[in-house]
């Protein structure tokens, strides 16, 4: 009888879970680029764990001024800045150092986002690992579990499905046909260990690939290259300071066809981000592509941080000693169109996500972008 109860007791549970995984189906299908799922009505905001294109209303704004104006009323010290500022590296590498490569998830939405990573993307693996996450999504939420990532995979926008999807195609068309090689040289600044990078060389079949990848950290990069997939024939990682004057990297001018850059631009301090931008364009070849994706203003990490960790406007230091940079698509606009480039896109993704088990809403904003260098 005890023995029934316990098979009986586990069979419910699976019922449950079947019926609750059959409600929530749509957490199991690709996602298109800019969401599909609309929160019409705010009493079921938690019967979902993210909402898209969420659309703020003047009173809510106007709180999140008001917050940032509150938490950026008294600056750290010039003497702290400065130490931040030198001492950025040894930042990161005891970032790295103590959370080696648990920290982020490998960014498996950037095919959905950026197509042109990976045109002929192995889309049923990657299908297949993306509903695998979800699952795991699902469950961690009933039970009461944070799910929140820094680098969410859903796009919102103004443009309609149809534009973005022209621009990508347009652009992987275009990149196709003016290049004399066999394959696809690609470039990601600020590549952590490996969370942009192996997916990548894991999903984009074309065997001429080549990623160069860069950090900041020597510590990550050693970590990234210890990583049983790191392949020399296929990837070079190596340690560059992309504020510095003088990069040399292991490429030539003008030879990238595409560069990434996944929320790093925010880690630099605001005085040198057009030189970065410059560097970049100076590497592409005429032509090449930038994808971009940073923190937007008033994101919900903004708004949490206290007073006397702001370092200038919208720039941040975290406890740990890192920092973070809070764009607007003004700002980005700027940045890329005076440095040469031509805008593609500029996007800016809301996104309401829920913690159910604590009945917690959380809003977040990034901004996602294309540049092309002119030909």
């Amino acid at each position: 009888m005890y023995l029934y109860k316990i098979i009986r007791c586990t069979s419910n549970s699976a019922l449950w879970a079947t019926s609750f995984t059959a409600k929530c189906h749509t957490r199991f299908r690709k996602k298109p680029q800019h969401g599909s799922r609309y929160l019409t009505n705010p009493e079921n905001v938690f019967e979902f764990n993210a909402w898209d294109n969420v659309k703020w209303d003047t009173c809510q704004e106007e709180l999140a001024k008001c917050k940032v104006t509150e938490n950026s009323s008294v600056f750290a010290s010039q003497d702290d800045q400065e130490m931040y500022e030198g001492c950025a590296n040894k930042y990161w590498d005891a970032f790295y150092g103590i959370h080696q490569n648990r920290f982020f998830k490998d960014r498996h939405w950037l095919f959905t986002e950026f197509p042109e990573l990976a045109p002929d993307n192995k889309c049923v693996d990657a299908q297949k690992e993306q509903k695998s996450e979800q699952a795991d999504e699902v469950l961690r939420s009933f039970a009461g579990e944070p799910t929140v990532e820094q680098d969410s995979k859903v796009l919102i926008c103004e443009n309609t499905e149809d534009e973005v999807k022209h621009c990508s195609e347009g652009l992987a068309n275009m990149l196709e046909r003016n290049t004399e090689r066999k394959g696809t040289t690609i470039l990601e600044i600020g590549c952590g260990v490996g969370n942009t990078v192996f997916p990548i060389l894991r999903y984009n079949v074309n065997p001429h690939l080549f990623v160069f990848c860069c950090d900041f950290s020597s510590t990550a990069i050693q970590i990234l290259q210890d990583n049983p997939e790191y392949n020399p024939k296929r990837c070079q990682a190596f340690v560059c300071d992309v504020t510095a004057e003088d990069w040399q990297p292991p490429f030539l001018p003008n030879s990238l066809d595409i560069a990434v850059m996944i929320f790093v631009l925010s880690a630099i301090h605001p005085d040198r981000m057009a030189h970065v931008v410059t560097q970049v364009y100076k590497y592409l070849r005429p032509g090449g592509l930038l994808v971009f994706r940073d923190y937007g203003r008033y994101d919900m990490a903004q708004l949490r941080f206290k007073k006397g960790h702001c370092l200038s406007d919208n720039f941040y230091v975290r406890g740990d000693g890192t920092r973070v940079y809070f764009f607007t698509q003004a700002e980005v606009k700027s940045l890329f169109e005076e440095a040469g480039f031509e805008e593609v896109q500029n996007l800016v993704d809301r996104r309401l996500q829920v913690n159910r088990g604590k009945l917690l809403t959380m809003y977040r904003v990034w901004i996602q972008a294309k540049y092309r260098k002119p030909f």
